[in-house]
């Protein structure tokens, strides 16, 4: 090998060094982000499903899937529980969400989807809301805020909050969150963590 290429090796290799240093240091600053109080609409009922949810999303991060749940409880039930399929899929609408009320639609009658609340790990997207819009769920209830889960991946947050979506939207739909943030934000950054390996 030459001595120019050698060099070159070289430089590349100390680029490579101060790179894995410079982003090492910001991956640990966004996972100190700060989470937000629990809503203080938050029941009992709803920290029991929401850890739930937060496991569910735990188990998808460790099969390399995105790190986001959903279930549908009725009564103090759990009917159907889904994960985000993204990854797997190559289908970038298969949310956790979507995943979960494309199956209880066809499964479920109106009224039981109506006296039912879905539990999602993280604030539902833009297009999950829109989805959730045309179903008659009356209640929703999230773990981490899309804003301080966007920070974890050193993200702007540039969507609209659900509660001020739903609030134009489907004024009558209760929208509570964040529940647990501290616990939905760690699971994101052990995830981003674990994609980093």
């Amino acid at each position: 090998m030459s001595k120019q290429v050698a060099f070159l090796w070289m430089i590349v290799l100390l680029l490579c060094a101060v790179f894995m240093a410079f982003a090492g240091g910001e991956i640990e600053a966004q996972t100190s982000v700060k989470a937000f109080p629990d809503d203080p609409l938050s029941t009992e009922e709803d920290r029991k499903f929401i850890r739930r949810a937060y496991e569910l999303a735990r188990n998808a991060a460790a099969k390399g899937y995105r790190p986001y749940a959903a279930l549908l409880v009725h009564e103090g039930r759990i009917l159907a529980e889904h994960e985000n399929t993204v990854n797997q899929s190559g289908n970038i609408t298969k949310h956790a969400e979507v995943n979960l009320l494309g199956m209880a639609t066809e499964k479920f009658s109106q009224d039981i989807l109506s006296k039912s609340t879905l539990y999602t790990s993280g604030e539902p997207c833009l297009m999950c809301c829109g989805l959730i819009d045309r179903t008659p769920i009356a209640r929703i209830v999230y773990g981490a805020s899309g804003s301080q889960t966007r920070k974890v991946y050193g993200r702007e947050y540039r969507g609209i909050p659900s509660k001020e979506l739903f609030q134009r939207i489907k004024p009558s739909l209760i929208v509570v969150g964040p529940v647990f943030e501290v616990e939905g934000l760690k699971i994101h950054a052990e995830s981003m963590r674990g994609a980093r390996r």
